[in-house]
């Protein structure tokens, strides 16, 4: 095994209201584990091409071209980078979220 990842040793960052994370990168690779509190939405548009792994909870996922989808535990989905795959994310007001991001950063 090359790296083990410590989720426990990293700090949580905050980076908004309703949403922390704890990041791990190597090279132009990293892992996140984020959580999402309940009734969380994203105010933004994300263009960052993420693999998505839902460890706890249901994430609702719009797409700016329309779409939208929902991805309960167990989930896994690659939203591809780019403006137009553009997305953001929300949660339901009935219990938080949990996940993995692999992505390039």
């Amino acid at each position: 095994m090359d790296v083990l990842v410590e989720f426990d040793e990293l700090p949580w960052q905050h980076p908004a209201d309703g949403v922390r994370f704890k990041a791990f990168r190597s090279g132009v690779q990293q892992l996140r584990l984020v959580e999402y509190s309940p009734g969380f939405t994203d105010t933004d548009w994300c263009t960052n091409g993420h693999a998505v792994h839902v460890l706890e909870g249901t994430l609702s996922v719009e797409m700016k071209r329309g779409d939208r989808f929902e991805l309960k535990e167990g989930d896994v989905a690659f939203l591809r980078a780019g403006e137009k795959d553009a997305h953001r994310a929300s949660v339901g007001a009935e219990r938080p979220a949990r996940l993995l991001l692999f992505e390039l950063v």
